[in-house]
């Protein structure tokens, strides 16, 4: 039995953002709440030399937009970077969720031995299409919202286990 490349992406990528879309929602309506300025949590860190949380957001949506992109061969677009609250960072997710909506199976279906290249800072990364997204992607997207995830939860609001897999 083969894998379901596209079922092992999009669908996942799909409900790890909107469950992250809703912990940012709740995010917004607990600052309201308390009083606090929205810029300390998306400016939030668990510590100094860590990524904030906005960072954290948009490491999540940069992997889960350029995955599924690359391994249905097309270029992955460019998101700016520039999201100072919480409604830009949720509407950061929904163009993510967007585009792993307009692809079909048949476009990533099969790339399994595709060769996919990075070039990030410093190297180049060539991964097979299959380990590019499980052992690369799929734990880099659970991390950056994991890190999303204790940043809020280190803040005061009140999500759990449920609100980061989903119910």
């Amino acid at each position: 039995m083969s894998i379901s490349m596209y079922l092992a992406s999009v669908p996942p990528i799909i409900r790890t953002l909107t469950n992250l879309r809703a912990m940012l929602e709740k995010a917004a309506v607990y600052a309201e709440a308390k009083k606090i300025d929205p810029a300390v949590l998306i400016n939030a860190r668990l510590y100094p030399d860590m990524y904030p949380l906005s960072r954290q957001v948009q490491i999540t949506t940069d992997n889960a937009k350029g995955s599924v992109s690359r391994l249905a061969g097309v270029e992955p677009p460019k998101f700016e970077d520039n999201e100072t609250t919480f409604a830009d960072l949720i509407a950061r997710i929904d163009k993510t969720i967007a585009l792993a909506k307009s692809f079909k199976p048949d476009q990533i279906d099969g790339s399994e031995d595709k060769t996919i290249t990075l070039k990030i800072p410093n190297r180049t990364l060539t991964f097979q299409g299959m380990p590019y997204l499980l052992d690369f992607v799929m734990p880099t997207i659970y991390f950056h919202v994991s890190m999303a995830y204790a940043i809020l939860r280190h803040n005061g609001l009140d999500i759990g286990k449920l609100d980061f897999i989903g119910k």
